[in-house]
């Protein structure tokens, strides 16, 4: 199974037992779809960039959780059609990769030497002089 993220963008004007039962039924279409939350993180009232459905702002929710690809679909197609929830994204989540145990850790990387001085090194990247530069002077107190 694959771990993935999804982030949920809900209506400010829900009560609290509607937020729980959206977060509920997200739960059971994750498990129906046979996959199992590893962790669920409410992350409070914000502010939206732009309006969205005439609301200025979201209640948003951060649900980790682990799942077959083909859930996934699933799941979504419940978010898109669900009216407390104004956004919804769902990304895949990469598991950091552990060393094993007995082995060298560097082992398995590929380590890339340093150019030699005899190769022709890239271009130098031109930095600009702050007094060149075309921006606003800053302001003096």
């Amino acid at each position: 199974m694959r771990r993935y993220e999804l982030m949920l963008v809900l209506r400010p004007d829900l009560a609290d037992d509607k937020v729980q039962g959206t977060l509920e039924r997200t739960a059971r279409a994750i498990a129906a779809g046979g996959g199992q939350i590893v962790k669920q993180a409410p992350w409070g009232r914000r502010r939206l960039a732009y309006p969205i459905d005439h609301h200025r702002e979201g209640s948003y929710y951060v649900i980790l959780f682990e799942a077959p690809a083909t859930a996934i679909a699933e799941l979504e197609r419940g978010l898109l059609i669900s009216e407390e929830v104004l956004r919804h994204l769902v990304t895949r989540v990469e598991r950091p990769v552990r060393a094993a145990r007995g082995r060298d850790a560097d082992a398995d990387l590929d380590v890339v030497p340093p150019p030699s001085d005899d190769e022709e090194p890239e271009e130098e990247v031109e930095l600009i002089d702050e007094s060149e530069s075309e921006a606003a002077p800053a302001a003096i107190d």
